[in-house]
């Protein structure tokens, strides 16, 4: 068994429920298209990367979609919030004696394996590794054992989220990696022409 896992959270691609924010400017099924894309993109840098893998589903457990059962485990998400379904992944993961464990969405059209390689090389010399969005939350988190106050009294999805878990890690040794772009509204779309290039595929 490998030591380092790979947790990635998606939203099950249904239509009128992911992309919301997007979808108000480009439609319920152009968003769809747009978080289809996104799910492949982030499949094949996963797929890439030498760690045990583990897809987290928002709601029910796809067994026949692009997350192979041979390379994935799967599971469902578990929690009233992000911070508590978060913080449940990462606790099954260290219940099951994985050393280092990073956490990834699936939102992102500029992660790169690397992203993850450097995770996973960080926590070698730091306690946690954050990954910050350009919105001010994080895309990616890292950890070799739980720090279970970054999951709590945030307001998930509010620009405010990286600066408090900062604060709550202030005694801790944290690597920032490269921000990069989570694409939630048009705005963040617009920086992407090949994605947008897809909708009219």
């Amino acid at each position: 068994m490998n030591k380092n896992l790979v947790i990635v959270f998606v939203r099950n691609p249904e239509l009128g429920k992911v992309k919301t924010r997007l979808a108000k400017t480009i439609g319920n099924e152009n968003a769809l298209k747009i978080y289809t894309n996104l799910l492949q993109h982030t499949e094949s840098v996963i797929n890439s990367v030498s760690a045990d893998k583990v897809v987290y589903y928002s709601d029910i457990i796809l067994h026949s979609d692009l997350w192979c059962e041979t390379k994935y485990q799967k599971k469902g998400q578990k929690g009233t919030d992000l911070g508590a379904r978060m913080q449940n992944a990462f606790e099954t993961a260290f219940k099951n004696s994985y050393e280092k464990v990073v956490i990834v969405g699936s939102d992102l059209f500029d992660l790169k394996p690397t992203h993850i390689e450097d995770a996973f090389t960080a926590l070698e010399k730091n306690e946690v590794v954050l990954g910050p969005s350009l919105d001010g939350g994080y895309y990616l988190l890292g950890m070799k054992k739980m720090h279970p106050n970054i999951f709590k009294n945030k307001e998930w999805g509010t620009d405010m989220v990286l600066e408090t878990t900062l604060k709550d890690l202030e005694l801790q040794n944290v690597k920032l990696l490269e921000a990069l772009n989570d694409i939630d509204t048009f705005e963040d779309l617009k920086t992407q022409p090949k994605l947008i290039k897809t909708l009219k595929e």
